[in-house]
C-alpha cells in the first residue's frame, strides 16, 4: 500500500485564450493527482488528507474511489474546498493563484496510525506550507520515517504561498533526514538554492530532478548520475505532469519491491534508466491532455 498525504483542491482552468476564458473546475492538488495516477497504474493506494463536505469535496473523493484509491483515512470538515486558478502560457506551462483562507485541508491533523499495510508515504506541495496542517503533515513524515517506512517528498514550490522563503528553505533542509526519495523540478531546485549532492548528504538515498521536455536525472548516494531524455509529445498543458512522475516512480519501485534506501542504492544504471523512462512516458501522456489526466497502466506498456 502506498499512502499519499496532502491536499486535494479544485483547479479552475481556462478553456481558451484569456485569464477568464470559460474557467472549468477540475479535480486537483499535487498529492491528489499523485494518488489518482497511482490508482490508474494499479498500485494499491490510500489517500490521507482532509476534505470538505461541500460539493467539491464530494467530487474529489468520488474521483479517488473511481480509480480504486482507499479514502478511509480522509478526514472531513464543513469548511470550503481550496481553489486554485490556473493560467496557461503559450508553452502549456501552468501558474496558479490560490484561495486558501479557512479551507478544509488546512485543518488536517496527524492520524494515530498509517493505513494498514503502508509501505511508502508520499508528501508535498501546499500541504507542507499552509499551517496548521503543514506541521501535522511534517509530524506524519517524521513518524513514518522513524517507523522505517519509505518516504517520498516533492516540494513542488508554490512561491506565492510561502510568506518567508528563508524559513521555508530551513524547514525543507530539516525534513531531509526523514526523506528516502526526493523528487523536484529544476525550477524548485533553483528556488531552494541547493544542489542534489548537498541534499543527498542530508539523508535521501536518491534525488530525481525533472527537466521539463529535456527529461529526468537521478543522483544517487554513491556519486552516480543517470539521465533519460524527455518523450516528444504535442503539449496541451503541463498540469499534473510532475505528480505523474511521482506516481510512476513509486509504482515502479513498488512493483520491483524496491521501496527502501538499500534498494534504491542497488538499482544501478539499468534499473534507474528503465524507471526514469517509464516516468517520462507517463508524464508525456499527461502533458498531451488538458488538465491532470494521468495515464492508465494499459497505455504505458511494460516497466
Amino acid at each position: 500500500m502506498i499512502v499519499v498525504a496532502g491536499e486535494a483542491l479544485i483547479d479552475l482552468v481556462p478553456q481558451g485564450p484569456g485569464a477568464l476564458a470559460g474557467l472549468q473546475p477540475a479535480l486537483g492538488g499535487g498529492p491528489y493527482n499523485t494518488a489518482v495516477a497511482l490508482g490508474r497504474l494499479g498500485s494499491p493506494t490510500a489517500f490521507c488528507s482532509r476534505t470538505s463536505h461541500d460539493a467539491f469535496g464530494e467530487a474529489l473523493l468520488d474521483g479517488l474511489r473511481k480509480v480504486g484509491v482507499d479514502v478511509s483515512a480522509v478526514q472531513r470538515g464543513t469548511e470550503p474546498t481550496t481553489l486554485a486558478v490556473a493560467t496557461i502560457d503559450g508553452n502549456g506551462s501552468a501558474a496558479y493563484s490560490f484561495y486558501v483562507d479557512g479551507t478544509a485541508d488546512r485543518l488536517f491533523t496527524p492520524p494515530d496510525r498509517l493505513p494498514a499495510g503502508a509501505r511508502a508515504v508520499s508528501f508535498g506541495t501546499c500541504s507542507l506550507v499552509l499551517e496548521p496542517g503543514a506541521s501535522a503533515y511534517e509530524k506524519l513524515m517524521r513518524s513514518a520515517a522513524a517507523q522505517g517506512v519509505f518516504t517520498a517528498l516533492d516540494p513542488n514550490i508554490r512561491a506565492g504561498l510561502i510568506p518567508d522563503a528563508d524559513a521555508y528553505r530551513a524547514r525543507f533542509a530539516d525534513w531531509l533526514p526523514s526523506v528516502t526519495l526526493l523528487k523536484l523540478s529544476e525550477e524548485d531546485a533553483r528556488w531552494l538554492g541547493g544542489t542534489p549532492r548537498e541534499w543527498l548528504a542530508a539523508g535521501p538515498a536518491a534525488v530525481v530532478m525533472t527537466r521539463g521536455g529535456d527529461g529526468l536525472t537521478v543522483f544517487t548516494g554513491d556519486g552516480a548520475e543517470h539521465s533519460v531524455p524527455g518523450e516528444q509529445v504535442a503539449v496541451v498543458d503541463t498540469i499534473g505532469a510532475g505528480d505523474t512522475v511521482n506516481a510512476a516512480l513509486l509504482h515502479g519501485l513498488s512493483t520491483w519491491d524496491a521501496l527502501s534506501s538499500d534498494a534504491l542504492r542497488a538499482l544501478g544504471d539499468d534499473g534507474w534508466t528503465r524507471l526514469l523512462r517509464f516516468a517520462a512516458r507517463a508524464a508525456a501522456i499527461t502533458c498531451s491532455r488538458a488538465g491532470a489526466e494521468p495515464p492508465y497502466a494499459s497505455e504505458l506498456g511494460e516497466l
